[in-house]
């Protein structure tokens, strides 16, 4: 990919829009509150990371399309709300970002969602990551999904996991060991489990006017009332006790 100047990328690659609501005032103190801008652009993206990883914890919110700032009130969320909360909170600092958007086969979800509610999971799920551009290129963020609490619970249920591993919102060619450290370089968490790759947008909300969300109709009702919040007591079971 050719290298793009920092007067073609600013523009459009810091804007705030209606998901990347950054000019929020909870955002804005939660900015101020940790330094971030105070920071060497190197260290800012790896703090804002880490505090995406693992202090807003992996949970399924009600919409894939929430604003930053409701992700931020929720507290938790997966691959889509996660990362435009990551991509508001760079851009806020002055950091470019863009969005890159897929597929993944459901089956990588498989232990974080139930077995009693997967028979309503679409096969193939959409999923995301962000984007960040450093030192003159673009770097992949995914591995910021799932926190280090719940990893830790699933790495000690499946010690001498040797091959690649799939499921519990995992897909990664070493569980021990996956690719989720901020160290100037690509981060990966469900890279394996990508089915369909829908190329990159400038802005997540150009995205989700395109391709939607994963339910419709009754499902997506049943998902955002009730069934959502039975996962998300299995994942917390699973990140306190571990996998039964």
């Amino acid at each position: 990919m050719p290298k793009l100047s920092m007067s073609k990328l600013s523009k459009d690659l810091l804007k705030e829009t209606q998901m990347l609501d950054f000019n929020q005032p909870k955002i804005q103190t939660l900015i101020e509150q940790r330094r971030w801008r105070d920071l060497s652009q190197y260290d800012a993206i790896g703090s804002i990371y880490n505090y995406v990883r693992d202090e807003i914890q992996f949970g399924y919110n009600a919409d894939d399309r929430l604003p930053a700032s409701r992700v931020l009130a929720d507290g938790y969320g997966q691959c889509n709300t996660k990362g435009t909360l990551l991509m508001a909170l760079l851009r806020a600092v002055g950091i470019p970002t863009r969005f890159h958007g897929f597929t993944i086969f459901n089956d990588l979800q498989r232990g974080a969602i139930p077995n009693y509610l997967f028979v309503i999971a679409p096969k193939r799920i959409i999923h995301s990551w962000v984007e960040v551009y450093y030192k003159d290129r673009w770097l992949n963020l995914e591995g910021y999904i799932i926190d280090k609490a719940y990893l830790k619970q699933i790495q000690r249920s499946f010690v001498g996991q040797s091959e690649p591993f799939s499921g519990f919102g995992i897909a990664t060619k070493c569980l021990a060991a996956p690719d989720v450290d901020w160290k100037g370089e690509d981060t990966y968490i469900q890279r394996e489990g990508i089915a369909d790759d829908y190329g990159v947008y400038n802005q997540p909300d150009d995205f989700y006017a395109n391709y939607g969300s994963n339910l419709s109709g009754i499902k997506k009702l049943l998902f955002r009332y009730l069934l959502r919040h039975l996962m998300n007591l299995n994942v917390r079971r699973i990140r306190i006790s571990g996998v039964s």
